[in-house]
């Protein structure tokens, strides 16, 4: 569901701001609906991906649940259950440190990182598929306007 404001409406609208929010909003639910479906192919959350997408960047290096956490998008996440899940499934390792037992070492395991390459390799078609109704000029301008949106 998508509310359009003609040329006319759009210059005389006094609600303006509050109809871009709902117009955001929509367009975000919409959005994560289809990346819901995207995820779920692959037996994932979106969450569970972005802490995958993290133990990646850290290589050979364990990773530290405070360090995911502070890479995740939502900070509302429950990071500890995200690893859990992660780790039934057999996607990544988790171990207390040999010299601090309460610090706890998180590592993507082979399969977890196949799974992520595998991942992004189709996450590049599904970004496309979203936006393919934008032009590259009018991508690079919705992205320069919604970090505007978020500026503080």
């Amino acid at each position: 569901m998508r509310y359009m404001l003609s040329r006319k409406e759009k210059k005389t609208n006094p609600n303006i701001d509050e109809i871009t929010l709902i117009n955001l909003m929509l367009t975000g639910n919409w959005i994560q609906e289809k990346n819901i479906f995207f995820f779920k192919e692959h037996q994932l959350s979106y969450q569970q991906y972005l802490v995958l997408k993290t133990l990646k960047i850290f290589k050979k290096t364990p990773a530290a649940l405070k360090d995911i956490h502070e890479k995740m998008i939502s900070k509302m996440s429950n990071t500890t259950r995200l690893i859990d899940k992660l780790k039934a499934k057999g996607l990544v390792v988790r171990k207390h440190g040999k010299l601090n037992k309460r610090k706890t070492e998180i590592r993507a395991t082979k399969k977890g990182l196949m799974l992520l390459a595998e991942i992004e390799e189709l996450l590049n078609l599904h970004a496309v598929e979203i936006t393919k109704n934008l032009s590259i000029k009018e991508v690079l301008i919705i992205n320069e306007l919604l970090d505007k949106i978020r500026k503080d």
